[in-house]
């Protein structure tokens, strides 16, 4: 990719990194719930059907996402920038790599839920073609609070991805 940017598959040795990105992505639980652990990214990345992909600019890790796939529907497990880098496209060019990998498997439809509160992220899935699919109450729990999701979900056999 341009400008020092690549993408690689993520698997269960990547854990720790993806846990430590993670984290800094995800330093405010008001807006998607705590950082995932390593235990539970080796746990997700040993799973069959579950794929993971880091974003590293110049070398440094600064984007992860992990997409699960199952027949011909997906759906979006996490994806995350590092704050030191966001508003860059960075956060976009890691959903389109991930959407266009899943539609070269066979993958036809795919979900995701956002924290209702996270505006930024639903505003980003939105542009790149999600829409609004329903509304899971209280799927985030953390610190006694309890925060809605909203389901999207994009056709990519429609090739809409933007």
């Amino acid at each position: 990719m341009a400008d020092g940017i690549d993408i690689v598959p993520a698997g269960p040795a990547h854990a720790q990194v993806l846990s430590a990105l993670h984290a800094r992505a995800f330093a405010d639980p008001a807006l998607s719930g705590p950082a995932w652990d390593a235990a539970s990214f080796l746990s997700l990345l040993s799973t069959p059907c579950v794929e993971g992909f880091i974003l590293t600019v110049e070398g440094v890790p600064r984007a992860l996402s992990l997409w699960r796939h199952v027949l011909d529907e997906g759906e979006l497990l996490t994806i995350g920038t590092d704050p030191a880098v966001r508003s860059r496209g960075l956060g976009r060019t890691l959903l389109r790599h991930g959407l266009t990998h899943l539609a070269a498997r066979g993958v036809v439809r795919c979900f995701l839920e956002v924290a209702v509160t996270n505006t930024a992220a639903a505003g980003l899935y939105a542009s790149c073609g999600f829409q609004n699919a329903g509304r899971r109450r209280g799927y985030y729990q953390h610190g006694g609070v309890s925060i809605d999701a909203t389901v999207m979900g994009i056709d990519l056999k429609l090739g809409q991805i933007g």
